[in-house]
């Protein structure tokens, strides 16, 4: 029997959806498959937070859930008759005392629907009623790259099955990507469910996004930085020659048009460049005798401003 998803996710019946996607985002974390090889323990309690949140973090199936119309494992529950049913219709004089009563009850696709749930169906020679499949949640962890300029990435279900995701360029950390079809299977011939995949967006050692623009820090050397010329400087979609403007500072920004987060529309956003001065590792004698003699840097005073 499935333990109530609260209980499985560790939150309060009254949880923001908020706090049910990072309780979920925790424990998937912990216990994802790829993480715990070979612990049958893991793994079970990773297919339990699955379907807890498969229950959750839907609006609609949480009503349902809270209201009794569902168990925990998101199966139907016949609807419950009103206080006193049995009571008003239990022996002689009642309405449904005769079997032709109950033959007309049974008849009713009304009581059928209520019964087996939105999209059920059921032919009056006794057919198969048919009801969508549940939808399947998972995670998948995938790199800033992937993430800017799309791509595919396998992800391993809570049953163990693998299904390669495509990656739209752009996104986000936390986007939900929905694959139709591809969630359990229907009953009776319907349609199944929807595989819902979280996506968690690692970071990268050089780029950080913002909106659909990306920031770097790029070092330039002090003959750079001085006389200018043009450098090579990483993007997300390759390398590109970059014109460095004489007497640059640490400090100043470059704009690469075009050089962002690919959009749907196919452009993109723009890459902005901070460059920052780095002088050698090792001591250089000719760079420390010119700046013993250098006049002007001797009446320079950086700091200028900073005491007020």
């Amino acid at each position: 029997m499935a333990q109530d998803p609260y209980d499985v996710l560790g939150v309060k019946r009254d949880a923001s959806q908020e706090d049910i996607r990072k309780a979920y985002r925790v424990l998937a974390r912990k216990l994802h498959p790829d993480l715990n090889p070979g612990d049958k323990a893991a793994e079970d309690k990773f297919k339990a937070v699955a379907a807890a949140n498969d229950i959750l973090s839907d609006a609609e199936k949480r009503a349902r859930f809270d209201r009794g119309e569902i168990d925990a494992a998101g199966n139907e529950r016949p609807p419950q008759p009103p206080p006193g049913w049995y009571r008003d219709h239990a022996g002689g004089g009642g309405p449904y005392t005769s079997d032709a009563g109950y033959a007309d009850m049974m008849d009713d696709d009304d009581l059928l629907g209520a019964l087996f749930g939105r999209g059920a169906r059921q032919g009056r020679g006794g057919g198969q009623f048919r009801m969508r499949g549940g939808d399947i949640h998972a995670r998948l962890d995938i790199e800033f790259l992937d993430a800017v300029n799309g791509g595919t990435k396998r992800v391993t279900l809570p049953d163990g099955s693998t299904v390669d995701v495509t990656i739209p360029p752009g996104t986000r950390e936390g986007q939900m990507l929905r694959l139709r079809g591809k969630g359990s299977p229907g009953m009776g011939g319907g349609p199944a469910g929807d595989l819902m995949v979280e996506v968690s967006v690692g970071e990268h050692r050089h780029f950080t996004r913002r909106d659909d623009d990306i920031l770097m820090d790029v070092p330039v050397s002090l003959p750079e930085a001085v006389l200018g010329g043009r450098i090579e400087v990483p993007t997300p979609a390759g390398p590109v020659m970059v014109n460095v403007p004489k007497g640059s500072n640490t400090g100043t920004v470059l704009r690469l048009r075009g050089r962002g987060v690919a959009r749907k529309d196919g452009t993109r956003g723009d890459a902005f460049v901070t460059l920052r001065l780095v002088l050698p590792d090792a001591p250089d004698a000719a760079l420390e005798a010119f700046a013993e003699s250098w006049e002007a840097g001797r009446t320079q005073n950086p700091r200028a401003g900073m005491e007020r």
